[in-house]
């Protein structure tokens, strides 16, 4: 899947991807596959999705 980053708390360590079909999907900062753990607002992404606790977040989150 691919997206953009459309938020990201650098403190806390948690985002959003918004997804080419408009879902937005929540990431951990562990979850950047380039291990920075940082990534600016508006970068384009891709990414597969997790089910974790009952619901769907983004991991595997690289640069495009």
């Amino acid at each position: 899947m691919y997206g953009s980053i459309s938020a990201f708390d650098e403190a806390v360590g948690l985002g959003e991807i918004t997804a080419d079909d408009g879902v937005v999907r929540p990431f951990h900062c562990i979850a950047i596959a380039d291990g920075t753990r940082t990534i600016a607002v508006g970068t384009r992404v891709g990414f597969t999705l997790l089910a974790k606790m009952g619901r769907y977040e983004a991991t595997a989150v690289t640069r495009v």
